[in-house]
């Protein structure tokens, strides 16, 4: 479903030169309290920020620096994100802010109904399943795409200069070291996976993991069924479990390692993960928000990766 095109917005001022272009190398690779905006730089009034993950919360934070607070409401590592549930704390935060990061795709519909509902004039919102034109039922783990972070990043960065068009330079000082930290963090590991595992079969307890062996081009060999009904919280077709612990047993020559989600766990994914260890595959845990909570995107995305690469180097040295 991956598109052959990066969507980085290119730029054009010599603040932020530096980092299109490193940001272009990785790209080249691949076949949307009271609500205040800064009046200039300087200013003590900061842009009010709702992100529904804290996933894109980390991002726009390190796009607005100074001049935004940002809130970030799904976080908790002790909850599957699919399964939250709003209260009215979140519709306060969401109704008094200028601007809104939603996932969309099915992932956050609580906060687009308090978007709905509240309806706060002059309000942006950026709807990240709209921005990068996907449907309502596609895969909703976008922020496991580079080339989606890339797209959404990119959409931040205007709807901050449209708000607050006083302090563009600075918003274009913040974008330049975002896009150099996010090559130098995690999208270059992406890179360097890809070019020395292409090809590599894994496997994945859900379709968290579809975008980011994409963009490795590693072979996600999980039956898609299996994958998917774990992620929407159903139960895998029998067709499909069985299919799912054959590959387990028949050991890491045939898969080089297990992608699971440490978020939606399931007897059925815990059964699965033992199979696994009684088979010698190695399993690489991921998470749906940023865990802990204080880390960067970047260096939590670049830790999974880390985790990745040193399984499938193990695998290829025969250790």
């Amino acid at each position: 479903m991956q598109k052959q095109r990066f969507a980085l917005v290119a730029v054009v001022l010599a603040a932020i030169i530096v980092g299109g272009i490193i940001a272009g190398v990785y790209l080249s690779s691949r076949p949307s309290s009271s609500s205040t905006t800064t009046s200039g730089v300087g200013s003590a009034a900061k842009i009010q920020i709702v992100a529904a993950e804290n996933f894109w919360g980390s991002l726009v934070s390190q796009l607005g620096g100074t001049r935004v607070n940002v809130t970030s409401i799904v976080s908790d590592p002790n909850i599957d994100p699919h399964e939250y549930e709003s209260d009215p704390a979140n519709a306060i935060a969401i109704t008094d802010a200028r601007f809104v990061v939603v996932n969309g795709a099915g992932y956050d519909t609580w906060a687009l109904n308090i978007i709905s509902a509240e309806s706060t004039p002059n309000q942006v919102v950026l709807n990240v399943q709209e921005l990068i034109h996907q449907s309502a039922s596609a895969n909703p783990h976008f922020w496991y795409s580079p080339y989606y972070v890339n797209d959404t990043v990119a959409a931040m960065y205007r709807d901050l200069v449209s708000i607050d068009p006083a302090d563009t330079a600075y918003f274009h000082q913040q974008y330049a070291a975002l896009n150099a930290s996010l090559w130098n963090s995690y999208m270059s590991q992406e890179v360097q996976i890809k070019q020395g595992f292409a090809g590599a079969p894994v496997a994945s307890t859900e379709s968290i993991f579809i975008y980011m062996a994409n963009a490795t081009g590693l072979d996600l060999v999980s039956p898609a069924g299996f994958m998917d009904a774990v992620a929407e919280g159903n139960d895998p077709s029998a067709q499909d479990v069985a299919a799912m612990e054959n590959l387990m047993e028949a050991g890491n020559t045939s898969v080089h390692a297990l992608v699971y989600n440490e978020q939606t766990v399931t007897p059925l994914t815990q059964n699965i993960k033992a199979l696994a260890a009684q088979h010698q595959i190695p399993t690489i845990g991921v998470t749906e928000t940023i865990q802990p909570p204080n880390m960067s995107f970047q260096a939590w995305m670049g830790g999974e990766l880390q985790d990745l690469y040193n399984a499938l180097n193990a695998q290829a040295l025969g250790k």
